[in-house]
């Protein structure tokens, strides 16, 4: 039983890998570079594990990829004020109005269903999302099932297939990572060399 779960996991995960629109990350990668070369900042939106793709991303775009990048769960004291004072759903707009967001940045979100104001579903995304659409800054996102709020409005999207309607969640997050690892490291992006690729096969 165990085998047999192991075995459809990655299967599910070669099914994912097959359809993955191999286009949209292009376009997500050329969008970066351009962000990128106006000086613009990127802000990771996410929410569970999500936030924390988002922190592990922040690091990865700044020191391999060379772009300025914050993520709100990163500062708790702040986050969990403006819940406090102004809501929920307000809050990672807010957050992204004090970070002085502009049209030359991008927010990119990690979500598994990106945002969905009908079903009360991740709705701060969507009110950060709106109000980068009004600034008029990128939007980008890696989300799942039907992609949400965020593909609808997004300027560059990367949408988890669906192979298993048990196992969405688990296979986005994880995608999440594979994709933006992806991301930084293609040499359209790559700024710096990473630790152990820069080392020698002999360990010098």
């Amino acid at each position: 039983m165990t085998t047999a779960y192991i075995e459809r996991y990655f299967q599910e995960v070669m099914t994912i890998t097959r359809k993955l629109d191999l286009e949209s990350i292009d376009h997500m990668i050329d969008t970066l570079v351009d962000i990128r070369n106006n000086n613009g900042r990127l802000f990771f939106l996410g929410v569970g594990g999500g936030a924390g793709n988002a922190t592990h991303a922040v690091n990865d775009f700044r020191k391999i990829a060379g772009i300025e990048s914050y993520s709100p769960t990163d500062n708790v004291s702040e986050l969990t004020a403006r819940i406090n004072d102004e809501g929920w759903e307000s809050a990672y707009a807010k957050w992204l109005k004090g970070s002085r967001l502009n049209s030359h940045d991008g927010v990119f979100v990690f979500s598994v269903g990106g945002g969905n104001t009908a079903e009360n579903i991740s709705v701060n995304l969507v009110c950060a999302l709106k109000y980068a659409h009004q600034i008029r800054a990128r939007v980008l996102g890696i989300v799942g099932r039907d992609g949400g709020y965020t593909a609808q409005i997004a300027d560059a999207c990367v949408i988890i297939p669906v192979a298993n309607p048990e196992t969405i969640t688990p296979h986005t997050e994880a995608f999440q990572g594979i994709i933006w690892h992806l991301i930084v490291s293609h040499p359209k992006l790559r700024h710096s060399e990473m630790k152990w690729e820069s080392i020698n096969n002999d360990g010098k």
